[in-house]
């Protein structure tokens, strides 16, 4: 998934907030800026939006996607329009493998 940073429109404002995180969270933070590599304003930014649209779309929640509970079990694979996905309940265990050799693969490794 690419992130594309949103330009400030002209004429828009932006409002400072002032966040206290405890040390557990400030590191947590630190670590994703630098995973990132980009801002702490625009790391706090880009979590906000993944849980907006986790909120907001519960196809997009990890958890409901694994457990199929988002209605996509039978659905066709994006990529193909042909595979079917597989049942996530029945098979957990090579749907949890295939996720995470694609992410190995994402990574370059």
């Amino acid at each position: 998934m690419t992130y594309e940073r949103k330009r400030s429109r002209p004429g828009r404002v932006r409002e400072p907030v002032q966040v206290y995180l405890d040390p557990d969270d400030q590191a947590r933070l630190e670590r994703l800026t630098e995973r990132l590599e980009t801002s702490k304003s625009d790391a706090l930014r880009r979590g906000l939006e993944a849980l907006e649209r986790q909120l907001i779309d519960p196809a997009e929640h990890p958890a409901l996607r694994i457990v199929g509970i988002a209605g996509r079990e039978g659905a066709a694979r994006p990529e193909t329009d042909r595979d079917p996905l597989p049942d996530a309940a029945r098979e957990h265990d090579r749907v949890l493998t295939d996720a995470e050799e694609s992410a190995w693969k994402s990574d370059g490794g």
